[in-house]
């Protein structure tokens, strides 16, 4: 179902190239740091999300309409960035995992070849269409809704009034990139089609050894989130009401949705009660992010399960309307040697490793209620095949460019 929006993308990467100056910029490298850093990002996958992120195609989707049931699945985003360089030979790194995880000893942390940008521009095509931009929770959209943004004038440098003069910005947190390393590796990569098992387990043991970093190590005891499961009930007067089941573990929650018509009008909505958005909103964030970011009315606290999109929202996005749901979850930190409790005493560690995790679902709010025909998604831990790790993404720009990009599967 999900490739039902794959025709427009030729469009669509039109109007991220008009889009390209409202990017947010990326996160630089910290002044002084350790030689290593690790981040591992666990991720729990279910409906439309599942299918797209474990490369079931339209297979899958036709699947779960004739009565399949729909599985959860998990993904997995490792990466090593350290400040050295290989004594000799070429970068080579590890990830040892526990048994449970069931992808085998360890995988490989690749270092990607650099490779010529792709130029998303047709030559000779001027972006057409509009975006139109909702943002808050209820029946009727607020004031000054929507933003619309002509994609031809952008592309002109006429930006439109109202556009990002409201909201806070949306700070990125630090990441590891090869950008702001001398020396890095990842997984997924394109040297193992290993995929994450859909009862794979993250307890345990982890060690990460190559040849252009210390040894890390450390005891996770923090799994993979269970699965979260967004619902859609139209109301009285055309407004829809988004609802999902709570989880445990979540520090909060976001939703968008996103329409196109034929015309070249394209609709977004979020959840935010601020006219805020961004690339951070879409990754793993912090649970201490998250809490500022519910202070600002950007994410939606964990003890809210619902939320109402505008009945203009659907009315302008005609027959298409796909919803996404992200549950944020806590965080782990590892280092060493660990911190001195004395603030006084200087601590300049080896390698620091950060672990996240998050729940995401997405789904046609105007379409087939699958969750309903077939019962709620699963746990994770009852399939019986193994689910295929998704490819690893391409880096997402900030800004609205960066959220059509990763709603419509093109890279920055």
């Amino acid at each position: 179902m999900y490739q039902l929006l794959r025709p427009r993308r030729a469009r669509v990467a039109l109007c991220l190239t008009a889009l390209g100056l409202l990017a947010a910029p990326g996160s630089s490298q910290q002044a002084s740091g350790p030689v290593a850093r690790y981040t591992i990002d666990a991720g729990t996958m279910s409906g439309m999300a599942a299918m797209a992120g474990g490369g079931g195609g339209m297979g899958a989707a036709m699947g779960m309409m004739m009565g399949g049931r729909p599985q959860a699945m998990h993904e997995l985003v490792l990466r090593l960035g350290s400040t050295r360089t290989p004594a000799s030979g070429q970068p080579a790194a590890d990830h040892f995992l526990p048994a449970g995880a069931g992808l085998g000893a360890s995988v490989p942390l690749v270092t990607p070849r650099v490779a010529p940008s792709e130029d998303q521009a047709i030559p000779g095509e001027r972006p057409k269409g509009r975006l139109l931009i909702y943002w808050g929770c209820g029946a009727t959209p607020g004031a000054g809704q929507p933003v619309v943004v002509d994609f031809a004038k952008i592309a002109k440098g006429q930006i439109p009034p109202g556009l990002y003069m409201t909201g806070a910005a949306i700070p990125q947190e630090w990441q590891v990139r090869a950008s702001n390393s001398r020396t890095y590796g990842e997984w997924p990569n394109g040297q193992t089609r290993k995929m994450v098992p859909a009862n794979a387990s993250l307890l345990g043991d982890h060690r990460i050894a190559g040849n252009y970093s210390p040894d890390i190590a450390f005891n996770l005891k923090q799994d993979f989130m269970p699965a979260i499961t967004g619902r859609s009930k139209p109301l009285a007067g055309g407004a829809t009401e988004l609802s999902w089941n709570a989880l445990p573990q979540a520090t909060g929650y976001y939703a968008w949705a996103f329409g196109a018509k034929e015309n070249g009008d394209m609709v977004w909505w979020a959840s935010s009660a601020t006219q805020a958005f961004g690339g951070p909103v879409w990754d793993w964030i912090s649970p201490a992010s998250v809490q500022r970011l519910i202070a600002q009315k950007i994410v939606l606290p964990p003890s809210q399960t619902s939320c109402t999109v505008p009945a203009a929202v659907g009315q302008a996005a005609g027959e298409m309307l796909m919803g996404s749901l992200y549950a944020y979850g806590p965080e782990a930190n590892f280092a060493y040697p660990p911190r001195p409790a004395d603030p006084k005493i200087a601590w300049k560690p080896e390698w620091i490793a950060r672990v996240r995790y998050r729940s995401h679902s997405m789904w046609m709010l105007n379409g087939p209620d699958i969750s309903a025909m077939m019962g709620e998604a699963g746990d994770a831990g009852d399939a019986d095949e193994p689910a295929e790790q998704p490819r690893p993404r391409k880096k997402r720009c900030g800004g609205l460019g960066g959220m059509l990009g990763g709603a419509m599967g093109v890279g920055c």
